[in-house]
């Protein structure tokens, strides 16, 4: 596991490359001791990085292959990160042919998020979504959307979730 989140950290420092091959590097030991509960997680990292390198579709892919693991098994406690980083993807492609696939994706990491009672993940499906309204001139929507999620925490204000979410607020106010 080590292994894996220090392949998500250098993806994030800019150095997607290589935090790729130590995520593959990772699974691969991780898998060789027999575990298979939290490989949609290892799979959205890497789907995560992928993205940080400019290849949305790798990333799909790979979002792909998570999802047809949550779909099959009862683990779905990172499915609704699963429907808004395939949201976030899809976005990377650029092409205004996704606009409603994007934004389906993002409502319904909300709703899951929503229904599992996962505030945390219902914060980042909210702050996506709400992201996404304010580029579509949605602006009102977006605040509506994003301030009651964002009221609902009272500590960790410090974190980078809740960071994003307040400033996007802020810009939306």
């Amino acid at each position: 596991m080590g292994c894996i989140l220090s392949g998500r950290a250098l993806a994030h420092q800019g150095q997607a490359k290589e935090g790729i091959e130590q995520i593959y590097q990772g699974m691969t030991a991780w898998r060789a001791t027999g575990a298979e509960v939290a490989r949609p997680y290892h799979l959205a990292l890497l789907a995560e990085a992928y993205g940080t390198m400019g290849q949305p579709e790798a990333g799909l892919t790979v979002l792909a292959e998570a999802l047809t693991l949550v779909d099959s098994s009862s683990v779905r406690v990172y499915e609704a990160e699963l429907y808004r980083l395939k949201g976030e993807l899809i976005l990377l492609q650029q092409s205004s042919d996704n606009q409603a696939e994007v934004e389906s994706c993002f409502q319904h990491a909300l709703d899951i998020a929503r229904n599992q009672q996962a505030k945390s993940f219902e914060l980042r499906a909210a702050t996506s979504l709400a992201r996404f309204w304010q580029q579509q001139g949605k602006r009102q929507e977006a605040h509506d959307l994003l301030a009651p999620v964002y009221h609902w925490f009272t500590e960790g204000f410090d974190t980078l979730d809740l960071k994003d979410a307040k400033a996007l607020l802020d810009e939306l106010a």
